[in-house]
């Protein structure tokens, strides 16, 4: 009877531990994961977008067949985090990001167990239904403004098989018949020159009357390969102004291949007519160097540089995005701010696995963006490698000194800024303040 009364308790037991809610988590928690039920959609959400036919990645992600051969290869890349191409580092500086592409770290777990216990299909009924995607001829941010409300062109040029880089800088009309506050700007390549452009950045000219000559006046965009684009901030205005000239700097670089006629296309939007006066906070988009005035930047073979840029404003600002730049030696670099009152030094952005293939504008969240107060400095620093062991590096025999070709090296970053005056800032800062009074409330 004892015996009977122990085997019941242990089989009650047992009973208790499969059939109780915490249980069948954790028994789910470890099952193994399958591609129908848990890899198909992360990779929608995250991967399909390029993996597709007639897309910009080599290879289709979009069904079992198509991603089992990969599937070592993804696991690879998706733990040491070069895909996504997103190289935006975890757990330091600020990590709340419009448009961050990077899996999150239970995702590249769940991959990583898939490959590991052999990439099993599991139950075809548990894929998701099967995403369509708008065609590479749209936009971007098509879907959120619908068509560009202006398209500005460079003039044709063909671009030879075989050299080493070549410019294309023509000069055309804007087509603006007004003043106008941009929205968003987008550009892209055509599909015979996507390879062969290293950059293309766009200048608006005025013209000065004073002079009688066309000066620079505003950065209109930068697009460097794996660039989307920008989207200005509603509170901000970046301002096209009437009947100026686009000042076109193009860096192609021939991949063999002869591409005749091509044309870069850019495509812009604008907020409604009015939006100056409502928004009175200037936003622009610059170039801030890291090179003190009068350095230079030399890598010897096998060794390694710092860079560093120390730039302040005598208003305060709010910083909107943070994108390094540089060719194949540069392997890192962030962005911190110094405030001379209280000698804090705190850091906003790092990148330190960057690679010259994607270029990413890594845009704040619009209540995590750094307001900064007046005269406090952004420190920008770059990291390079012109050793073997970086992997991008064509060849560390080589002597590597700044400059444009794709050669050389650059030490710079764009950054959008948007300027306030004492009253936005101290707004500005009342309202997060008050956020996060509230956020905390909540958590008690």
């Amino acid at each position: 009877m004892r015996n009977a009364t122990l085997g019941a308790a242990v089989f009650s037991a047992v009973m208790l531990l499969f059939f109780s809610p915490t249980a069948a988590v954790a028994n789910e928690a470890d099952a193994t994961p399958t591609f129908a039920k848990d890899i198909a959609p992360i990779f929608q959400k995250s991967c399909q977008s390029c993996h597709r036919p007639n897309s910009i990645a080599p290879m289709s992600f979009m069904t079992y067949q198509e991603v089992r051969p990969w599937a070592r290869s993804i696991k690879n890349r998706v733990v040491l985090g070069e895909m996504p191409p997103y190289r935006y580092d975890r757990h330091v500086g600020i990590q709340d990001l419009k448009d961050d592409l990077r899996l999150s770290e239970s995702e590249i777990e769940t991959i990583a167990r898939w490959v590991d216990e052999g990439v099993p299909l599991g139950d075809p009924a548990d894929l998701p239904t099967p995403l369509s995607f708008p065609d590479l001829s749209e936009w971007a941010y098509q879907d959120d403004f619908g068509p560009p409300d202006l398209v500005i062109r460079t003039e044709p040029y063909t671009i030879p098989a075989a050299g080493s880089d070549v410019w294309w800088r023509p000069i055309v009309p804007s087509g603006l018949t007004e003043d106008r506050c941009l929205k968003a700007v987008s550009v892209r390549t055509a599909e015979q020159g996507r390879g062969v452009a290293h950059h293309a950045n766009s200048q608006l000219l005025g013209f000065d009357e004073e002079t009688s000559e066309w000066v620079e006046v505003e950065r209109l965009s930068e697009y460097a390969l794996g660039k989307a684009g920008e989207v200005v901030p509603e509170d901000a205005c970046r301002l096209l102004p009437a009947d100026s000239m686009v000042k076109w700097d193009v860096h192609y670089y021939p991949n063999g291949e002869l591409v005749e006629n091509d044309v870069i296309e850019m495509g812009v939007w604008f907020y409604p007519e009015g939006h100056q006066e409502q928004a009175k906070n200037k936003q622009d988009l610059k170039l801030y160097s890291l090179l003190m005035k009068g350095a230079e930047l030399e890598l010897p073979p096998h060794g390694t540089a710092m860079t560093q840029g120390f730039h302040s404003f005598e208003t305060p600002v709010r910083i909107d995005s943070f994108q390094p730049h540089g060719h194949f030696r540069l392997v890192g670099k962030t962005l911190e701010i110094f405030d001379p009152k209280t000698g804090d030094l705190e850091m906003v952005s790092s990148v330190s696995d960057w690679t010259n293939d994607w270029h990413t504008s890594h845009i704040y969240a619009d209540d995590a963006a750094p307001l900064v107060p007046a005269g406090s400095v952004m420190v920008i620093t770059g990291y390079y490698d012109n050793t073997a062991g970086n992997k991008q590096n064509p060849d560390p025999n080589q002597w590597v000194g700044g400059g444009s070709r794709s050669a050389d090296e650059m030490s710079h970053a764009w950054i959008a800024v948007t300027h306030l005056d004492d009253e936005s800032y101290e707004q500005q800062v009342a309202e997060r303040e008050a956020k996060e009074a509230a956020r905390r409330a909540d958590d008690n």
